[in-house]
């Protein structure tokens, strides 16, 4: 179960909902001290909490519109030197390991149609894959989130 308490959950919930708020402000909005903003938000630092910023950037705006997954069949004994291989790989935004059919899924990002044929080609030549499965991302139908996991924190889930 999570290690954050009500008010970290608050405190996240509150960067969720405006990541430019100054901690005098975000103190303010929650009737908690500065210090205690601060010394919650160090500690939610060294605990992990907290992605890279790059996590809040769109691909499209980069001039990469077009995201797709592709499914990975791999040879077991190669994974550590393909996921190597495929953090070389610029367009490879996120790799996840899986169990199931796939043994990997490999968000992309590229240009057009065009690009994700070549960047599949330089997935393809990666020592390890034994063959891939690609498909487009047609929408985004639910957007990356924590709220509602942050407010079943807060105990205010559906609220």
């Amino acid at each position: 179960m999570s290690t954050f308490d009500g008010t970290d959950a608050r405190i996240l919930l509150a960067i969720c909902e405006d990541s430019r708020q100054t901690v005098v402000a975000m103190a303010a909005h929650l009737g908690l001290s500065r210090n205690t903003v601060q010394a919650r938000l160090a500690s939610l630092e060294k605990r992990g909490a907290f992605l890279n910023f790059d996590h809040r950037i769109s691909t499209a705006a980069l001039g990469y519109p077009l995201t797709a997954f592709i499914s990975i069949h791999v040879q077991q004994q190669k994974l550590g030197e393909l996921t190597a291989s495929l953090a070389a790989i610029p367009e490879v935004v996120e790799a996840h390991g899986l169990s199931g059919r796939a043994d990997l899924l490999v968000r992309v990002a590229s240009t057009g149609a065009e690009d994700l044929f070549r960047i599949n080609g330089k997935i393809l030549a990666c020592d390890g894959v034994e063959r891939t499965e690609t498909s487009l991302a047609m929408n985004e139908i639910v957007p990356f989130r924590l709220d509602p996991l942050l407010r079943r924190v807060m105990g205010t889930e559906g609220k």
